[in-house]
């Protein structure tokens, strides 16, 4: 008898694991694997709110700008949002960060909307970076929420801003250890950090902001 109920127990087991093997992962695969994936290119070209931005940085850190990045264009954009994906992978930011907003625990009342598959559709986001902790907050939609210069000072020194924060400081992000002065990685790190929720319709910091091209046609507004 207690042979019996250990082979149902065992068949049971591994009924359940192959349930959740088909749902949790075949399933996904057949219903995902035919839908278009941004390239980065693409990501730079279509995301109005992430130009403005990324011209007020070249604004901000002019000559730091112009000495890795030139000019603030589509290309340079696709440039600075690589080396910032793979600085921020390499920095281990995903280990206290999370860009992944789940549907538990009350998390769209701290974070917003539950993640959408829409979202990870792109070179940007593989591997997608669910986050192993909660140390700071979640930063799916971090883009817009601050400025430029917010945070080229929270990477400099995170105390400046936040006085109990356990994040780091990453003074190499800079030149001459100045925080007026963020080198190739700086920029890109605030470029990247600042892509991240930038598709939403209301990108908050920049969703007034005048385009470089209208600043200087129109010089005196």
């Amino acid at each position: 008898m207690f042979e019996s109920k250990s082979g149902i127990l065992l068949v049971g087991g591994l009924g359940f694991f192959l349930f959740a093997f088909l749902s949790n992962a075949v399933v996904p695969i057949l219903l995902y694997q035919d839908m278009p994936e941004q390239t980065v290119e693409e990501l730079a070209s279509n995301n109005q709110n992430l130009l403005y931005m990324f011209e007020d940085l070249s604004r901000r850190y002019p000559d730091q700008f112009e000495k890795y990045y030139g000019e603030a264009n589509p290309e340079s954009l696709a440039k600075a949002l690589t080396i910032g994906r793979k600085v921020y992978t390499g920095e281990g930011c995903w280990h206290c960060h999370s860009q992944f907003i789940r549907p538990v625990s009350n998390e769209s009342e701290r974070w917003g909307k539950v993640a959408s598959s829409d979202e990870y559709q792109n070179e940007l986001q593989r591997p997608v970076l669910w986050g192993t902790r909660r140390v700071g907050p979640d930063l799916s939609r971090e883009g817009g929420r601050r400025g430029n210069d917010w945070h080229a000072v929270h990477f400099y020194d995170p105390q400046m801003l936040s006085p109990t924060s356990p994040m780091p400081k990453y003074r190499w992000f800079y030149d001459d250890n100045s925080p007026d002065k963020p080198n190739e990685r700086g920029l890109a790190m605030i470029t990247y950090v600042q892509w991240l929720g930038s598709w939403l319709e209301q990108y908050p910091d920049y969703e007034n902001y005048t385009p470089l091209e209208e600043q200087m046609r129109n010089p005196l507004e």
